[in-house]
């Protein structure tokens, strides 16, 4: 009996790659795995639109918080697989003015902050970070657009009461600069932002202690994407999201053993792994969905009470599909 064709979409992490290369291949499935280039921002954006919207694909990433808002309309049309191959700490996120009213957590209360979505995954494990250094989300002034340039939009939503989007033609990160905004949150680096000279830098500039300190105290390292399947796809044969998340497994463990046997990527690569490794085990990145239920349902509760969704989803109900498969 053939292979079953299917096709998925990412960006080009390099813990794909032995998807993408081949090396590694889901049992019973010939995968395509299309991806992004140069790591840019654009093509990750039009991953994720692809694995939505194309006819031609049958999924591939997808934000989290995509999915859970989908789950709370009572659509599943996608079926999420317990895959992750955005995760990210937050505190590196969050930036400020250098020589601005800023310079310590204490100092954020009651501030105006920008942020590039209300909805998105990232956002929601920000305000998680923003609880667990002692600054409620509630207690800040928000303000949601476009970092240095307009980008795609990949949420559709309406901004809760309060919140408000920068005047037509200004960005986040010039309104930090002019003094109108007093910290910006965001994914990729503000095109301004220089460690030492400024004028926009971060608020932790020792982001490794807090982090780690984050990790320790909550076990999140935060999932922010995961892989989604067409339920069409998945109601036809429904073995393969097992399937297909298996092989994503061997795939994260062919990078991890690779990157550990040729630590060259950047000079101290061999040291940080042994120190993350310490912290957090080695298997850091984690797939399955056993060792990522207690981090899904912080996400999902955090979402909640953020009135992101109308009704608390647990873990069990995200993956109801794989975990009944």
């Amino acid at each position: 009996m053939a292979d079953l064709p299917i096709t998925l979409t990412c960006a080009d992490y390099a813990r794909v790659m032995p998807l993408v290369t081949g090396d590694v291949k889901p049992n019973g499935i010939a995968l395509t795995l299309i991806h992004g280039s140069g790591g840019s921002w654009e093509m990750r954006a039009e991953m994720l639109r692809r694995s939505l919207h194309d006819p031609t694909v049958q999924g591939g990433e997808a934000s989290m918080a995509g999915q859970l808002r989908r789950i709370d309309k009572s659509d599943r049309s996608f079926v999420g697989l317990p895959v992750f191959p955005l995760r990210n700490f937050t505190a590196r996120d969050l930036y400020v003015r250098k020589g601005g009213r800023v310079s310590t957590p204490a100092d954020l209360i009651g501030k105006r902050i920008g942020m590039y979505d209300w909805v998105a995954s990232g956002s929601i494990w920000y305000r998680h970070f923003l609880r667990f250094i002692d600054v409620p989300p509630e207690n800040l002034q928000w303000w949601i657009g476009d970092i240095d340039a307009p980008r795609a939009p990949t949420h559709l939503y309406d901004l809760s009461p309060g919140v408000q989007r920068p005047p037509t033609g200004r960005s986040l990160s010039e309104m930090l600069i002019a003094g109108e905004l007093d910290a910006i949150y965001s994914p990729p680096r503000p095109q301004h932002y220089d460690p030492v000279n400024g004028p926009i830098i971060r608020l932790f500039s020792d982001v490794r202690t807090i982090e780690r300190d984050y990790f320790r105290r909550t076990g999140c390292f935060p999932p922010q994407h995961l892989i989604i399947l067409r339920r069409d796809v998945w109601e036809r044969a429904k073995w393969t999201a097992r399937s297909l998340t298996k092989a994503f497994i061997r795939c994260n463990d062919e990078f991890a053993a690779a990157m550990r046997n040729f630590p060259y990527v950047s000079p101290w690569l061999d040291v940080e792994l042994e120190e993350t490794e310490a912290l957090m085990g080695a298997d850091f990145h984690p797939y399955g969905y056993e060792r990522n239920r207690d981090a899904i349902d912080v996400f999902c509760w955090q979402a909640h009470e953020l009135g992101i969704v109308d009704r608390l989803i647990t873990a069990e109900e995200y993956f109801a599909e794989y975990l009944g498969s």
